[in-house]
């Protein structure tokens, strides 16, 4: 069984306009969702051997502070430049690649294609994965090889705004 947990970046700022994308931090509403999207994750004791992220400062701040809340040592995610300027088939061939010794992966990237790529494995429509939002799915396959179109089965599909009051921010 193997298990991948499609994470969205958390809301980043926009108060730079002259900023490269790539170096777009979170924003106050993103700097509290990450660790809360973390402790969810640690309630319900899902913990990662792999956490690979997109190089962009707001998917690498959004990986480090879910892996500070779970317990995952910061050192050990991985960068991979493809998947900030991804599409399905890089994140496909990325997850394909991944060591089969790896029971459970997180991926931390952009939207649209981790709503399409969620789509793409479970069959399921989503429509759009809100920031911060997270999409675990499973695969009853021993090997990451084996991951194709609609063989996952969604375990949850869970996001900050999920768990805030109205009047919240």
């Amino acid at each position: 069984m193997k298990r991948l947990f499609l994470i969205r970046h958390a809301k980043s700022s926009w108060d730079h306009p002259g900023l490269d994308d790539i170096e777009r931090p979170l924003n106050k509403r993103g700097k509290r969702d990450a660790p809360f999207m973390g402790s969810r994750l640690k309630k319900f004791n899902i913990n990662p051997d792999m956490i690979y992220t997109s190089p962009a400062k707001r998917a690498r701040k959004t990986a480090k502070q879910i892996a500070l809340n779970i317990g995952y040592p910061v050192e050990k995610i991985e960068q991979h430049a493809g998947i900030y300027t991804s599409d399905m088939n890089r994140l496909l061939l990325l997850v394909q690649e991944t060591e089969n010794s790896i029971d459970t992966l997180f991926l931390v990237g952009h939207n649209y294609v981790l709503t399409d790529f969620a789509e793409y494995l479970t069959g399921e429509v989503f429509g759009n994965i809100p920031t911060c939002g997270i999409v675990g799915v499973a695969f009853p396959i021993e090997s990451w090889r084996e991951v194709h179109q609609e063989k996952g089965e969604m375990l949850f599909f869970d996001y900050p705004k999920k768990h805030r009051h109205e009047g919240d921010v």
